[in-house]
């Protein structure tokens, strides 16, 4: 299960850290070599799933990025 899937009744109340988006990100590295892999191995239509937990991923991750104001995000090196 993806750690973006928070369900509706605890949703607005899970503290976002440093811990839970490195999480994330990794498991979005994880999600994009299994999509990788089965599409080399011809099986695109079985990669769908992956695919959709990824997307959901991104935009968690967007959202959180667009609410944080821009003084505590870290300037880009």
């Amino acid at each position: 299960m993806s750690v973006a899937f928070v369900p509706e009744r605890l949703r607005g109340k899970a503290e976002v850290n440093q811990e839970t988006l490195q999480r994330l990100l990794e498991e979005n590295d994880q999600l994009i070599r299994c999509i990788v892999e089965y599409q080399s191995k011809g099986r695109a239509t079985d990669c769908v799933q992956y695919q959709h937990i990824l997307h959901r991923n991104l935009i968690y991750l967007a959202t959180i990025a667009d609410a944080t104001p821009p003084s505590t995000q870290k300037a880009a090196d």
